[in-house]
C-alpha cells in the first residue's frame, strides 16, 4: 500500500534507506545503492523503494525508527518535504528541492545532489563552460539545472515553458542564485545554443526535434527509453548528448556518501549495474 513500509525481512540490518515517489518501484536507485552497499562491504545495509504521495508523507518519516540512514526522493515530494526537516543545506534552500534527507543524531537534514549529479554528468561529457543554455521546463528539476549551470559560469539561460506562469516558482530560485532568465514558450524558442537541457517526461520534447537539434549539446534527463528521439537527432547532426542516467548515477554517488559517511563509493560498480539494468528493462519491454 502506497505509504507503507516494508518489513525488515530476514536478516538483521544495521542501517536502512529507501527511495520515496508516486510512482517509484520503476526506479534505478535501489540498483545504484544496493551495488554501493556491496561493493562497500556494507552488508548491513539495507535499501528499498517505497511508494509515498504528499499525503502520506509526514505519517511515513514520522514512523522511521533509528535504523533509517536516509531516505531518497523523488517526485512530488522534493518541496513538500522542508517543514519536516530541522536543517536544510543552502543549495536546497536556494533551488527549493530536496532530493536527500540524512538522519544525524535525531536530526532530519535535507540535502540537494541533482545539482552535483547535474555539473558531474555534464563535465563527464566535456560539457565545462558553455556560452549559452535554454532548459525546456520549469519544475524542480529545471531548478536544480539553472544552479547547475551557474556552476560552469553561466549568469544568463532561457527558460522554456508551455505557459509563463508555469515559470513563477523557478524564476524565484534563478533570482536567489543570481542567475538572470529569459522564459520563452515552446511556441517561440530557439535552440540555436552551445547547451539545451530537457527537464520533460518521456517523449514530451518529440514535438521540438527539428528545432532543439540545432543545439551543439543536449541534456535530456530520460534515462530510458534511450536514446530520445531528441538526443538521437542531436547526435545525427554530430552533436554532444548526454542522457539522464550520468546525473541518476552521480546525485546517488552523493546521496551515497551522506548517509554512509563514505567516500570511496564505487561509481564504476554503480554505473555498469545501472546500465545493465536499463538493457535489461528494455530487452524485456522489446
Amino acid at each position: 500500500m502506497t505509504g507503507d513500509l516494508p518489513a525488515a525481512g530476514a536478516g538483521p540490518y544495521a542501517r536502512r534507506a529507501a527511495v520515496l515517489g508516486l510512482p517509484v518501484l520503476h526506479s534505478l536507485s535501489p540498483i545504484l545503492h544496493r551495488t554501493a552497499y556491496a561493493g562497500l562491504g556494507l552488508s548491513g545495509w539495507r535499501y528499498d523503494a517505497i511508494e509515498c504521495g504528499e499525503e502520506e508523507l509526514a505519517k511515513l518519516v514520522a514512523g522511521l525508527g533509528p535504523e533509517w540512514a536516509g531516505l531518497s526522493l523523488t517526485m512530488p515530494l522534493k518541496r513538500v518535504v522542508f517543514p519536516l526537516l530541522d536543517t536544510v543545506s543552502d543549495l536546497a534552500v536556494a533551488v527549493n528541492a530536496v532530493n536527500t534527507v540524512v538522519f544525524r543524531d535525531g536530526r532530519r537534514h535535507g540535502e540537494n545532489t541533482d545539482v552535483y549529479g547535474i555539473v558531474r554528468a555534464l563535465a563527464e561529457a566535456g560539457v565545462i563552460a558553455p556560452s549559452s543554455a535554454s532548459i525546456l521546463g520549469g519544475g524542480a528539476t529545471a531548478a536544480s539545472a539553472i544552479a547547475a549551470l551557474r556552476e560552469t559560469g553561466l549568469r544568463e539561460v532561457t527558460l522554456v515553458v508551455r505557459e509563463r506562469s508555469r515559470a513563477a516558482e523557478t524564476l524565484e530560485v534563478a533570482e536567489r542564485l543570481g542567475v538572470m532568465v529569459a522564459v520563452r514558450t515552446f511556441e517561440d524558442f530557439d535552440a540555436d545554443v552551445d547547451l539545451l537541457v530537457s527537464t520533460l517526461p518521456s517523449g514530451a520534447a518529440d514535438v521540438f526535434v527539428s528545432r532543439a537539434a540545432r543545439a551543439k549539446a543536449v541534456f535530456d534527463v530520460v534515462y530510458s527509453p534511450w536514446p530520445t528521439r531528441l538526443a538521437a537527432a542531436v547526435r545525427e547532426r554530430g552533436g554532444v548528448v548526454i542522457g539522464g542516467f550520468p546525473m541518476l548515477l552521480h546525485q546517488a554517488v552523493r546521496q551515497v556518501e551522506l548517509m554512509t559517511g563514505r567516500t570511496d563509493v564505487p561509481v564504476e560498480e554503480m554505473r555498469a549495474a545501472g546500465e545493465a539494468e536499463i538493457l535489461r528493462r528494455a530487452a524485456a519491454a522489446g
